[in-house]
């Protein structure tokens, strides 16, 4: 197992259509754990968009703080978990959430399904971005070599 330095985590995370993980607070402190897309922007931050009335957005916007992780299933394994702080932008502009909504969206199912998924979203009522800025990073690779 190695340890992957920042280049090495920057690139991991958008190889691919790996899905995160983001884990949030419930009020009782259960911890709440889905699956979600999302991108890096040029800051290493981990955006994604979500609703107002979603489990993790009401999580967030009483509680910022995260712990989000990506995993690759194929042999020899590697990892990426990053504790950080939400940022929510409640009331994002409908252009910005448009851009990032599509780019996200294009990640996972190409640009033509992105750009109608994107649209989708910056219509929702309630629509918000939510940037992860890392405060801590494990990251491992080549779990299965010695």
């Amino acid at each position: 197992m190695k340890k992957m330095t920042e280049q090495e985590v920057q690139n991991f995370l958008m190889v691919g259509t790996l899905t995160g993980k983001v884990a949030t607070s419930r009020k009782d402190g259960v911890p709440h754990v889905v699956p979600i897309w999302f991108i890096v922007d040029n800051d290493a931050n981990i955006i994604f968009a979500t609703g107002k009335q979603s489990a993790k957005g009401k999580h967030l916007i009483r509680d910022p703080r995260v712990s989000f992780s990506v995993d690759d299933q194929a042999l020899p394994f590697s990892f990426v978990m990053i504790e950080g702080t939400a940022e929510v932008d409640q009331e994002p502009d409908k252009g910005e959430l448009l851009k990032w909504a599509t780019k996200i969206a294009e990640r996972y199912v190409g640009r033509e399904a992105g750009e109608a998924h994107g649209k989708e979203i910056a219509a929702l009522e309630g629509a918000m971005l939510v940037k992860i800025k890392p405060t801590k990073i494990i990251a491992k690779k080549d779990m299965m070599l010695h």
